[in-house]
């Protein structure tokens, strides 16, 4: 029997299993971009503007060590199994993230706080090197071939759950206490919420069993059959690495720049308020999220590619009037964003179908974790700093607009090459959608069969 049967039941803890750490990890991205203002304030010396470009670097080194975290959770993950490493994971991105809510302020310990703050956003950056890959991977593994596009959409509504969830709770006390018991005191209470959400993802994943692509491998000796050190993949699987790190420069470039660096935009760039900036990309959000599902269903029967290509292109073609249009109002800004949204949910919708059939079952978390951090700590999680510097430099307030062009155009050259694998399985020791995966399957079809 080529497929192991996975109950609804099942199927959906694994959704929800997988989703809670993306939601985890984006929960704490959405509080440090929504309360970048007062963490600037509270933990940085400086005046405002330079203080809040010291803080928004400081956001992007836990990029800088993300591949660290995939070298070593990636290979780990392909040995010991997916499930122990997300467990591992989700507790220290939690708890790096609530320890962040209990720093003392620079007024108090001076340059220690900076310190501190650093060191937490290495350890967060450390195990998400780790979680996204393992989480991607653990869902496209559980979810049946034909369908893998809806189910992986899930995780991207994990992401957006999670990011929403922290800007609203950053809001909320915002609008509830007021701008200086935010500055004193309030902005904290964000970061403590990480503790009960990592406790609770934790729970999730001890009760889920390993998936059962890595359980079958495992038992036919796939699992550990192929050593997954950095020069292994190099050698052995340069053309997906190279491929799916010109999607994810395409991917996490708009991404970050859309999500983590929009309310600084609106509020310093376009001088909207600061519960206006932060309220645009919450409605734009909550409006992605409902596409999602529905982009990753028509995934499984249209294929990933065409998706992409429709993405790419429109947000290359559309980006910098829809960044017009948000300059121009209130109202301006939310049209213009939910359309940047509606432009992008196919790629976001697909990642987790996409991404983890690029490499076979041995080496897919490692292939995964490393191609995806690498990538992103590049280009994806300095996007909000190197859009603040490039505006700086040129004075040009579009510069975040020009930037996603030119990821676009690296994105479209990477998708070239991409194979399709709609539809294909994610067994055995082929890469999905390849001749050689295709023959193997061919000759899995009579045994199957009897």
């Amino acid at each position: 029997m080529d497929r192991e049967a996975t109950s609804p039941g099942v199927l959906r803890r694994a959704i929800a299993a997988s989703a809670v750490g993306n939601a985890t990890e984006w929960f704490d991205y959405g509080i440090y971009a929504y309360g970048v203002t007062y963490i600037s304030a509270a933990l940085f010396p400086g005046e405002a503007a330079q203080a809040t470009l010291f803080a928004l670097a400081t956001f992007a080194i836990s990029f800088l060590v993300r591949p660290l975290g995939g070298f070593f959770w990636g290979p780990l993950g392909d040995r010991l199994g997916r499930k122990s490493v997300l467990a591992l994971t989700i507790l220290m991105m939690a708890g790096a993230t609530f320890c962040v809510g209990l720093i003392p302020s620079y007024d108090v310990i001076g340059v220690w706080a900076t310190a501190i703050l650093i060191g937490l956003r290495m350890v967060q950056g450390f195990s998400t090197g780790g979680e996204y890959g393992g989480a991607a991977t653990f869902m496209a593994e559980y979810a049946p071939d034909d369908r893998r596009g809806f189910y992986g959409s899930f995780l991207e509504v994990g992401t957006l759950a999670g990011f929403s969830f922290g800007a609203l709770l950053m809001l909320g006390f915002s609008l509830l206490l007021g701008n200086e018991a935010m500055h004193e005191w309030g902005w904290r209470l964000p970061f403590l919420v990480a503790g009960p959400m990592g406790l609770i993802g934790m729970y999730l994943r001890s009760k889920m069993e390993d998936t059962p692509v890595f359980r079958e491998a495992e038992a036919a000796g796939e699992a550990s059959r192929e050593s997954t050190s950095l020069r292994t993949l190099l050698r052995a699987y340069r053309r997906p690495l190279l491929v799916m790190s010109g999607l994810v420069i395409a991917l996490n470039v708009v991404n970050y720049t859309l999500l983590s660096y929009m309310p600084t935009y609106l509020e310093r760039r376009l001088g909207l308020s600061t519960q206006e900036a932060l309220f645009v990309p919450i409605v734009g959000m909550l409006f992605m999220m409902v596409l999602l599902p529905f982009a990753g269903a028509l995934s499984d029967r249209v294929g990933r590619k065409p998706l992409w290509w429709f993405s790419l292109i429109g947000l290359f073609v559309f980006v910098t009037p829809l960044y017009h249009l948000m300059s121009m109002s209130f109202a301006g800004a939310i049209v213009g964003f939910a359309v940047l949204g509606l432009l992008y949910a196919p790629q976001l919708a697909t990642i987790s179908a996409t991404f983890p059939a690029m490499f076979p079952t041995p080496v897919r978390f490692a292939g995964f974790a490393i191609a995806y951090n690498v990538a992103t700590s590049l280009f994806g999680g300095t996007a909000p700093a190197a859009n603040s510097w490039l505006i700086e430099r040129t004075g040009d307030a579009a510069m975040p607009a020009y930037y996603m062009m030119a990821a676009c155009v690296v994105g479209m050259v990477a998708l070239w090459f991409t194979l399709e694998t709609a539809g294909q399985s994610l067994r055995g020791a082929h890469i999905p959608g390849s001749e050689a995966a295709r023959r193997a399957q061919a000759a899995r079809a009579p045994a199957g069969a009897a």
